[in-house]
């Protein structure tokens, strides 16, 4: 545990009790707060009890009395579409809104620090797509060459609930947007842009608030080295911004797909080779195309940025392909989930909009594809250069028929559940098959959550393929 720092004696309001909002207030007990801990759900408050925590009624007024800061968790909304009633309240009294993200950032650094031989460093991950990936890969690596490195923020633990840290060590964040929007703090040492797309439009008033929400994390967060994706304007926009100019160093830009020319410091991907540039020579290359955790230019950005990030801690390339070779990847994230007369199922359940399904579907020849829940804005209209792989679709959930009717020539099969399109898929795939889960679409019409409907698909396809064998 991290315990906050600078909240000796003081009221601290804590609104949402679910993973980072309990180790927040477990940091803030540490650190000499009194947090007064609520959230609109009766079953987190029971679970909070359970747990041991004692409950304060926020919605009451007088339960503000002395209140020198509210804690918000990410899931709450705080300014658009309307900001949730307490967060308001909180805002007209004049009582300042962080989350623990600017907790942590605030509080990381001890005294300690000054006996250090190596200090600590934090690396910071945002984007739209690739971030878990990401920052697993950065966290796996370090662990591979032998660093000291903890995981945490929007994957594994919550960052307050990360061990202090010691001596040379790192730790690896990925942020949300929702994260990134509020944190009052932001100072990682290499601060990480993968891409952008649009998601979470009616949190942020539009692309352009969900750009800014983004870009705060280096515009305030200072970091020492920006890591950039710069396959989407928003991203060379960024990188331009921070570069004092043509070799600057302390900006570091990635692609998947081209060569990036110049002086500068690049990392890129062409035809499966990743390949450093700096002062306008390379300087190291790694044939990604074998490495089974990182299939497709998806997974190959995600390289790229793990890999500019850890040569910006000083490791050596060799190093880093052997961190490659052995990452197994993420669950629900291009996963391969099971192999039989030559059908890979791969589980992509994080494919939760338009962009990300397309990047599974370049990923992949000869495509099953299983898609369809809670369609977003837009549908599926932006996939249709992508559907060349796709040998069928097997269509689920809420928007299947809204799907099918974006699909063109494209043969599919309305299937409704996901068991129906496991069963129909794998009794239709052959040799040299993919039966692909990338839904783009959100989970919630059918399951609690995207990993629940990845534990689903893979649970149906170890059936099949019992009954196989």
């Amino acid at each position: 545990m991290i315990p906050v720092r600078g909240v000796e004696g003081q009221k601290i309001a804590v609104l949402g009790l679910g993973r980072s909002g309990t180790a927040t207030a477990r940091a803030l007990i540490a650190g000499g707060a009194i947090p007064l801990l609520w959230d609109d759900s009766p079953e987190a408050r029971a679970n909070a009890e359970a747990a041991g925590f004692t409950l304060t009624d926020l919605t009451k007024a007088d339960a503000w009395d002395g209140v020198a800061t509210l804690v918000v968790s990410p899931g709450i909304p705080h300014l658009y579409p309307a900001p949730h009633k307490l967060i308001s309240r909180a805002m007209a009294a004049g009582v300042p809104v962080d989350n623990d993200i600017g907790l942590f950032f605030r509080s990381l650094a001890t005294p300690e620090w000054d006996s250090m031989e190596v200090t600590p460093k934090v690396i910071a991950v945002t984007g739209s797509n690739g971030k878990s990936t990401t920052t697993a890969l950065i966290h796996h690596i370090l662990k591979v060459a032998g660093k000291p490195s903890q995981m945490g923020g929007n994957i594994g633990r919550g960052v307050l609930d990360l061990d202090p840290a010691e001596d040379g060590g790192v730790i690896v964040l990925e942020l949300s947007s929702y994260q990134t929007e509020l944190a009052r703090a932001l100072t990682p040492d290499i601060a990480v842009f993968t891409n952008l797309s649009p998601d979470h439009l009616d949190r942020h008033g539009g692309l352009g608030g969900y750009f800014a929400a983004k870009r705060r994390l280096f515009a305030e967060g200072g970091p020492d080295r920006a890591v950039i994706g710069v396959d989407e304007l928003e991203g060379r926009f960024l990188a331009n911004q921070l570069s004092q100019g043509n070799g600057d160093d302390r900006v570091i830009t990635i692609s998947s797909g081209q060569k990036l020319d110049g002086a500068s410091w690049s990392v890129f991907v062409r035809k499966g080779f990743l390949a450093e540039w700096r002062k306008g020579r390379q300087v190291a290359s790694i044939d990604l195309r074998a490495i089974k955790g990182l299939p497709g230019a998806h997974n190959h950005q995600n390289a790229c940025a793990a890999y500019a990030s850890l040569r910006s801690l000083g490791l050596a390339p060799k190093l880093i392909e052997q961190g490659f070779q052995s990452f197994e990847g993420l669950p629900h994230r291009s996963q391969i989930v099971g192999e039989r007369g030559g059908v890979r199922f791969v589980n992509d359940s994080k494919a939760t909009n338009a962009d990300s399904a397309a990047k599974a579907l370049q990923a992949f020849d000869h495509i099953r594809w299983i898609a369809g829940g809670l369609g977003k804005d837009g549908g599926i209209a932006a996939l249709k250069p992508y559907l060349i792989a796709v040998k069928k679709a097997y269509l689920i959930g809420h928007s299947a028929r809204d799907f099918a009717l974006e699909l063109g020539e494209t043969p599919h099969e309305i299937c409704e559940t996901m068991e129906n399109a496991v069963a129909r898929a794998a009794a239709e795939a052959v040799s040299g098959d993919t039966v692909l889960l990338a839904p783009a679409a959100a989970s919630f019409d059918q399951y609690p959550n995207f990993e629940k409907r990845g534990e689903d698909f893979t649970r149906r396809v170890q059936e099949a393929l019992k009954q196989k064998a």
